[in-house]
């Protein structure tokens, strides 16, 4: 067991983390180093604790937090909070059995914290194996609820997954965009993500701001966290970002992900200039399209339950958040 304190050290175990992330089967791209080191360089909200095991020289368990000091209570919380739609702890399937438990405990032994929050855990995730430590009580409710389309049937195309009026709605998008002189979608590469990225920002922040809204990106940190997260994202093959480009001016932008069997809707924008073709619509069934051809079973639409992704069809899932609190403390 070690704990990990510093960034430096971190950084360093970037080849054996990605190499343990891609063991373990359920692990998604929000717990991959090059989401969560990006995260920390931009915000490091705390002190760095990070709880590594090892086994026959290898790395097969790691669970990355950091302790926050708020109105006296000292909480450890999970790298990725609020950005990040699904967090989780890192184990090797085939050592499971004695690291979740060793884990559990070397962050028990860790004394600079009053609650350890375990929060927006999926389903499947790893950290429902994680026992309380002795000196702690244990309790467990919901936490967001994520939308999720199951594509894997669709072997003819989306739109046999849809309802026959977001069927309608597709082909009037469709029919709408023909009458423009020239619509297409580019999909993002090395050379152009970063524009990408940029567009996203702008369409997504006036869409906020014309709600009177201040919108994600009213924090310049999480531009700065997506502008060195997605290059890396893209050069180990998970992210995916398309623009919609009608008469030479971006409509719509998507940024997502995609591992293994699940596709990952993580933000958009679009232009409201364009309102009357549907960008959003136009932009998303590309999208769809793309990861039934990559072979997704589910594409998820991740958290918040907006009307559009109902519409869709998509199912609500609920993450759920364990929390650990040390018992001669009192934490609100």
């Amino acid at each position: 067991m070690e704990v990990i304190d510093d960034m430096a050290s971190l950084g360093q175990m970037r080849e054996e983390w990605w190499d343990l992330w891609r063991r373990c089967p359920d692990a998604t791209p929000f717990q991959c180093p090059a989401w969560l080191l990006p995260w920390w360089d931009a915000f490091a909200p705390g002190r760095l604790l990070v709880v590594v095991c090892r086994a026959q020289d290898r790395l097969v368990g790691l669970a990355p937090f950091y302790v926050e000091q708020t109105s006296g209570a000292r909480r450890t919380l999970p790298l990725g909070i609020s950005l990040s739609d699904y967090l989780d702890v890192l184990l090797d399937p085939e050592f499971s059995a004695e690291a979740a438990p060793a884990l559990a405990a070397e962050l028990g032994r860790a004394a600079s914290w009053d609650a350890l929050e375990l929060c927006e855990l999926a389903s499947w995730a790893a950290a429902l194996q994680l026992a309380a430590p002795a000196d702690c009580d244990v309790t467990q409710d919901s936490s967001s609820t994520c939308l999720v389309l199951p594509i894997g049937a669709a072997a003819d195309g989306i739109e046999q997954l849809l309802s026959s009026g977001m069927r309608r709605k597709l082909h009037l998008a469709r029919n709408r965009a023909k009458r423009r002189e020239h619509v297409e979608v580019r999909s993002a590469t090395a050379g152009n993500v970063c524009e990408l990225l940029e567009v996203l920002i702008r369409l997504h922040s006036a869409r906020w701001h014309s709600r009177g809204e201040a919108g994600v990106f009213a924090d310049p940190r999480v531009g700065r966290f997506h502008m060195q997260a997605l290059p890396l994202l893209m050069q180990v093959g998970l992210a995916r970002m398309f623009g919609l480009c009608i008469d030479g001016h971006w409509a719509a932008v998507y940024y997502g992900f995609h591992h293994r069997r699940r596709a990952f809707a993580y933000l958009m924008g679009f232009d409201p200039a364009f309102a009357f073709e549907s960008p959003g619509t136009l932009i998303v069934a590309h999208a769809l399209q793309v990861a039934l051809r990559e072979g997704a079973q589910e594409f998820h639409f991740l958290r918040g339950e907006e009307s559009y992704k109902y519409r869709w069809g998509a199912e609500p899932r609920v993450n759920q958040r364990r929390i650990f609190r040390r018992q001669q403390a009192r934490v609100a």
